[in-house]
């Protein structure tokens, strides 16, 4: 083979092997770009609703939110406890529904106090904050929070 020949496909194979790997390196690039999106767009809660907010204001919502959780833990245990009790009320032979319906309504109860706790909890931070401080809350909160309001399903 010529010396100018096998310069000629050394020089081919180079810049095909740099578009390969400018391919691997890119395409990988993309799917990691896509997966840290996806992991954001899945982030829900008041602890990435305040994540726009100064790190000393988000140590202070959850402290508060530690200890509205440590106050609330009976609460709590009476809502698993009423799921676990519907769960077992409607595994049963026999259907009982009034059974059923009084577990539905202890659960809810304790959902809806340990609710209106968290819900007072954020209040309280929320009147402490500057005004521009509450609109980063709130626009955190629309997109990662328990203001968010996802789109109907197309049909």
């Amino acid at each position: 083979m010529a010396p100018n020949r096998l310069k000629m496909l050394l020089i081919v194979s180079l810049v095909f092997n740099v578009f390969l790997l400018g391919t691997v390196a890119g395409g990988t690039y993309q799917w990691i770009a896509k997966q840290k999106a996806d992991v954001v767009t899945q982030q829900r809660g008041l602890r990435f609703a305040a994540a726009e907010l100064s790190k000393d204001r988000r140590k202070e919502l959850r402290r508060a939110i530690r200890q509205t959780r440590m106050e609330s833990l009976p609460l709590i245990a009476d809502a698993r406890n009423g799921r676990l009790e519907v769960a077992q009320v409607l595994a049963a032979p026999e259907f009982d529904r009034a059974a059923l319906d009084a577990a539905l309504a202890r659960t809810r109860e304790a959902d809806i106090a340990w609710r209106a706790r968290v819900e007072t909890t954020v209040a309280d931070f929320a009147a402490a904050l500057t005004p521009e401080e509450r609109l980063k809350l709130v626009d955190a909160m629309e997109r990662h929070g328990p203001l968010h309001v996802a789109e109907p399903a197309k049909k």
